[in-house]
């Protein structure tokens, strides 16, 4: 778990409540952005502890809505805090804020989605990939429809360190729906065991630390909220393209309650897929019985390297497509019929 800390000595001066800024500025959450507002600032003060010393740091943060977080970030003692937001309606409230604590909340009205980040902090910031991690952190209560997108984004990111860990081994404190939290920190046999649990600890050491009820937030959304932090690895548990790995989980998880031979047979052309499922399961020394959930990491390491192996050897094989193949089939059957 991330250290907890004292909150730092900087404090904002009397400010309206975040209820009363949502009152002030008319704000609603929008239902189709996911948007649900966190008012508690106990506990917004609580998932910034989780997220470790942020003393002198220098922190970006994702959708910062009329913000909560923002406040105990700035009330954690920070050098500098970056905020992204793409709705405008809170950009005044997040100006108060600014105006409050001069020089300390730089606000971008974006998407966090597109946003480049690599050059919004000083060079001197970065360190090696084998050092500790720098003063540089993300923080976020995710909208829940941008949530799983922006974790596979940030994830790419990681394994080309490049964007926010650019800085080097950047760690993130991140708000998912409860669900999501726990296939991100699933372990190997639990039923929430998935492509996200794969992914995301394949490059990161990943902590469910903090869930958060659905009545914390208003409006109140029907699932409760899970705190996750992400501390990325000095070396990948599968080194391997991000591309390549990630195409070999999605096709094991596709048929996630059958055997394993299932889904990791949609690699291969129709045509080959039986002599080519059986040749990867025997290079990767993997049971075929075994369903997705029971596969580990160390076992997607090697299913990873013998798929490589086998790209190697046939270099259009990682073009292939078994969707492509199955619409083929269908217009072929549909000309037919015509």
């Amino acid at each position: 778990m991330a250290a907890s800390r004292t909150l730092g000595t900087f404090r904002l001066p009397p400010l309206p409540t975040i209820r009363e800024i949502i009152k002030l500025f008319r704000l609603q959450a929008v239902k189709q952005l996911s948007q649900n507002f966190l008012l508690d600032l106990r506990l917004t003060d609580k998932i910034v502890r989780k997220a470790g010393s942020l003393t002198n740091a220098y922190v970006y943060e994702v959708g910062p809505g009329p913000g909560g977080i923002t406040r105990s970030i700035l009330n954690a003692g920070v050098a500098e805090l970056l905020v992204v937001e793409k709705d405008s309606r809170f950009i005044p409230g997040l100006q108060m804020l600014s105006d409050a604590a001069p020089g300390k909340l730089r606000i971008v009205h974006g998407d966090v989605l597109t946003f480049k980040i690599e050059n919004a902090f000083p060079e001197s910031l970065k360190r090696q990939w084998e050092d500790d991690p720098p003063n540089v952190h993300i923080i976020g209560n995710l909208p829940f429809s941008v949530s799983t997108p922006l974790i596979i984004k940030w994830l790419e990111n990681v394994s080309h360190r490049n964007g926010p860990f650019a800085y080097g081994r950047t760690q993130m404190t991140l708000t998912f729906q409860k669900e999501v939290a726990e296939r991100l920190t699933a372990s190997t046999g639990s039923k929430q065991r998935s492509r996200l649990s794969i992914m995301a600890q394949y490059l990161c050491d990943v902590q469910h630390i903090l869930t958060i009820p659905g009545q914390a937030f208003i409006p109140k959304p029907e699932v409760d909220s899970g705190v996750v932090h992400f501390t990325p690895l000095t070396r990948p548990r599968i080194e391997q393209p991000f591309r390549l790995v990630e195409r070999v989980v999605q096709n094991a998880f596709q048929f996630r309650r059958k055997y394993c031979h299932r889904g990791l047979g949609m690699l291969f052309p129709e045509a080959q897929r039986l002599e080519s499922t059986g040749k990867l399961l025997k290079l990767a020394d993997v049971d075929p019985t075994l369903r997705p959930t029971q596969l580990s990491v160390l076992h997607f390491k090697s299913l990873c390297d013998a798929y490589r192996k086998m790209c190697d050897e046939d270099p259009h094989l990682f073009a292939y497509n078994f969707r492509e193949e199955l619409k083929k089939g269908d217009d072929d059957k549909e000309s037919y019929r015509l």
